[in-house]
């Protein structure tokens, strides 16, 4: 039986790094794997899956309003897939993280997401709130906030490096915007 799982973390946790190790292990083994990505996420380019240890691979873009399930369900039948693996999926939508558990529950194909469970002010991004909800397996990636202690929050600076506190939910970037933070120092920095 096919289990759908949660990998999330801050930022700098290895999660595209673990992804992409994931989808090569499948591949070694002479199998298919469906790597996805939001169509927002374009930090290295349209459809790429990009570590920032130096690796990459292609990955088929979907948008808030794609049928995950549908899209999965047609490449499935044209070439048997084994694992659908999904980068930031904390921009995936309640309704693809219900499609997602029905490629799981009715197509027995496993489904790894990986993404942040919270956003710049702590709170919950919708499709992690929903993979947090109803995935099968959660596992929790770690990362170091500066003070050496393990990094749950991402903080989000302006361009002069000053914490922002408003703003939208969704702004994609780096270690150029973000920051992760042992929640002792993301309330020191947010709340200041």
């Amino acid at each position: 039986m096919a289990k759908m799982y949660f990998y999330y973390s801050s930022m700098n946790a290895g999660k595209s790094t673990a992804l992409l190790q994931s989808s090569y292990n499948y591949k070694e083994r002479g199998m298919n794997t469906l790597v996805l990505v939001p169509v927002l996420d374009d930090r290295y380019g349209a459809g790429k899956v990009t570590s920032r240890i130096g690796i990459e691979a292609e990955a088929a873009v979907f948008r808030s309003d794609d049928d995950l399930f549908a899209m999965v369900e047609s490449l499935h039948t044209d070439d048997a897939l084994h694992c659908v693996l999904i980068d930031e999926a904390q921009f995936l939508t309640r309704d693809q993280v219900f499609q997602l558990s029905d490629v799981t529950d009715k197509l027995n194909i496993p489904v790894l997401a990986y993404g942040l469970r919270t956003d710049f002010r702590g709170e919950p991004f919708e499709g992690s709130k929903y993979l947090l909800a109803w995935s099968d397996n959660l596992k929790e990636l770690k990362a170091i906030c500066h003070c050496g202690s393990k990094a749950t929050m991402v903080l989000r600076l302006d361009s002069d490096g000053n914490t922002v506190t408003e703003g939208s939910q969704v702004e994609i970037g780096g270690n150029d915007r973000y920051v992760s933070m042992c929640r002792r120092h993301f309330k020191e920095e947010f709340f200041a």
